[in-house]
């Protein structure tokens, strides 16, 4: 877990002194590093009662093509490039902005799968 609040310390590096303690709805969750494999789903609670969507694992993309306005389903085979973390390319994490390998030649993420549950991608020329 990880608590998001405001830190103790000021920019100057003096002490702030906190007026109230750590709360429950500052805690933030760990990331969902979404893999490539069989579709794996999980719902979270979020502030306020709302859902989020986190895509552990996921298979297939909506590749939509921006010349002619189509969108397919396409399989997803290895991702290729990842500005965000080099690291993320060996691992195969998907991301916003995550360059992947598809069927139908290669495409840009342009959703979050980590906080949406879906891949929406963009196909590159």
């Amino acid at each position: 877990m990880q608590w998001q609040g405001e830190s103790v310390r000021k920019v100057t590096g003096g002490r702030r002194r906190p007026a109230q303690m750590k709360r429950r709805a500052e805690i933030g969750l760990a990331p969902a590093d979404t893999h490539i494999g069989e579709d794996r789903r999980r719902i979270i609670r979020t502030y306020g009662g709302n859902d989020k969507v986190r895509a552990l694992r996921a298979g297939f993309a909506n590749v939509t093509n921006a010349s002619n306005g189509e969108t397919k389903k396409v399989k997803i085979e290895k991702v290729e490039e990842n500005g965000a973390n080099p690291n993320y390319v060996r691992r195969n994490l998907l991301t916003k902005g995550a360059i992947i390998k598809t069927e139908i030649g290669r495409a840009r993420i342009m959703s979050r799968p980590g906080q949406d549950g879906i891949i929406n991608a963009l196909l590159l020329e």
